[in-house]
């Protein structure tokens, strides 16, 4: 009898605060994270590094960093873009022909 596997009901369940500043960064870049969320280290001299530091030591704004991935993240699932690019996913390829793929 197999054994069952443990799902955890966690949305970033394994992903890292470092992975998830980076897909930010690279769609929507520090300009608009800075806009969005307004705190001082994605408006002035911006950097990955720092980020981490302030969003590990500052709970109020990983949980907004961390709310707007999880949100543009299923919003790209449900639209069948490719979560990470917001390019049309696997089954969302044109064929060629103007149709997709997976219809």
């Amino acid at each position: 009898m197999p054994t069952p596997t443990h799902h955890s009901r966690d949305p970033l369940h394994g992903i890292t605060l470092e992975r998830i500043l980076r897909e930010l960064v690279d769609k929507y870049g520090w300009l608009e994270m800075g806009e969005r969320i307004r705190i001082r280290c994605f408006q002035s001299d911006p950097s990955i590094k720092s980020s981490l530091t302030f969003l590990r030591k500052t709970p109020w704004a990983r949980s907004k960093v961390e709310r707007w991935y999880v949100d543009d993240h299923w919003k790209a699932l449900r639209e069948g873009l490719d979560p990470g690019s917001g390019l049309p996913g696997p089954d969302q390829a044109d064929d060629g022909g103007g149709r997709s793929a997976g219809r």
